[in-house]
């Protein structure tokens, strides 16, 4: 039996062995304590290879995909990770792992409130529990951005180091969550008064599948592909994908640590001082522009013509707390359930061209906050996207008179 614990080829083969079994019906708990007894810990690169060669050798990878849960059973608890690098605050398999906990974090707290309906009697009223589930998938949605990283910018290296059967299988199986997390918005947008009955049912047949498989991609990512990838991509390759992540965006984190190989030049080093950006009245470097967008006294946010965020500025003093995490979501899971229609009102009328602004002012501990939308269009009248200008009045409310004089008092 040492032999065969020892020997990394007999141990491959044993587990291929065992991952058939599955496929073949056997139970995953079975399995497990077959391979626990037989091998003790399974490292995790042998699981890729096994799962790679079983696609190279004809298993179709829609019964892979299939099964690929029931994998994750019987591994789960068993898997090694001796040769796994670790990664310093920065690096994109902290950010991912940074958002795992995030998403973690969601996915317990709606353990919860599953928990306290499922002790409610049939016809007892769920409606604000239900309100408290729908405000933390929202919150989930934000996971697209984290797989549109690992699709976009992570993929791409793997397949370059000629791993290409796990993220076939992992695509697959975001694919599979984003239709679970559509069917659970959908459930729980449509009923703003629900009976304990009710929730349950929509919970055990729509909520806890879409919660479930969020949480079961949490641990494959983590005992398997972010040990993988960091065995295999250079220095070079990760400060690619940390460079470009900002154009997706993160999933309920907002990465604040700085993180740059050693002996890493980027573009950004080289062109930032001296690339003018050319507009029709003129021209600016990336560092002036930003310097006077996040100078001038109001909050601007930019959400696009498909309603997902990608700008906001960083004045002194916000008014609206913003990071970095809210960039490639969907404004409408920005906002709390009771205001979701006002936004996608607003919206419509301004890709209608039936509106081109709407003003609101507000009371906010003391300070008089004036928010107003403004619809962003080109040359030819097409919708461009909508601009949220947010400004703090309460000083200005107070002039009196005139100041024609040179004075450096504060007027807010």
């Amino acid at each position: 039996m040492s032999e065969l614990i020892n020997n990394a080829s007999k141990r491959k083969e044993l587990l291929k062995h065992m991952i058939l079994q599955l496929h073949e019906g056997s139970a995953p708990e079975a399995v497990r304590n077959q391979l626990l007894r037989l091998m003790g810990e399974v490292p995790y690169d042998q699981v890729v290879q096994v799962e790679q060669e079983l696609i190279a050798e004809g298993l179709p990878q829609e019964e892979i995909l299939k099964l690929c849960d029931v994998h994750t059973a019987a591994l789960k608890g068993i898997i090694s990770h001796q040769k796994a690098q670790s990664a310093p605050a920065g690096h994109p398999v902290h950010t991912f792992k940074q958002e795992n906990r995030a998403l973690g974090f969601e996915i317990d707290s709606l353990s919860k409130l599953f928990a306290m309906i499922a002790e409610l009697n049939e016809s007892d009223n769920a409606t604000e529990l239900w309100h408290q589930i729908r405000i933390h998938f929202n919150a989930l949605m934000d996971v697209e951005k984290h797989y549109l990283r690992k699709e976009n910018l992570l993929f791409p290296y793997m397949e370059k180091h000629g791993i290409t059967g796990p993220p076939k299988v992992m695509w697959g199986k975001h694919d599979e969550t984003r239709e679970l997390m559509k069917a659970a918005i959908e459930a729980v947008s449509q009923s703003e008064s629900i009976s304990a009955g009710e929730a349950k049912a929509v919970i055990d047949l729509v909520l806890k599948p879409a919660s479930n498989s969020i949480e079961e991609m949490i641990f494959k990512e983590e005992e398997i592909l972010f040990p993988m990838c960091l065995d295999t991509l250079t220095d070079s390759e990760w400060y690619e994908v940390h460079q470009q992540s900002i154009e997706i965006g993160f999933c309920l984190f907002d990465p604040v640590d700085e993180w740059k190989p050693e002996g890493i030049v980027s573009q950004e080093d080289l062109t930032s001082e001296e690339y003018r950006i050319q507009l029709p009245t003129g021209s600016l470097t990336i560092p002036e522009l930003n310097a006077l967008l996040n100078t001038i006294p109001f909050d601007l946010t930019f959400v696009d013509q498909d309603d997902t965020v990608r700008y906001f500025t960083r004045g002194r003093e916000r008014i609206f707390a913003r990071s970095r995490a809210i960039l490639g979501r969907k404004v409408q899971f920005c906002h709390p359930p009771a205001s979701v229609h006002i936004v996608e009102k607003i919206i419509s009328d301004f890709k209608s061209g039936k509106e081109d602004r709407c003003a609101f002012w507000i009371n906010m501990g003391g300070r008089f906050i004036h928010i107003e939308y403004y619809a962003l269009r080109g040359k030819g009248g097409e919708y461009l996207g909508t601009l949220e200008v947010s400004q703090d009045l309460t000083g200005k409310r107070k002039l009196e008179g005139e100041q024609r004089l040179l004075s450096y008092s504060q007027t807010d």
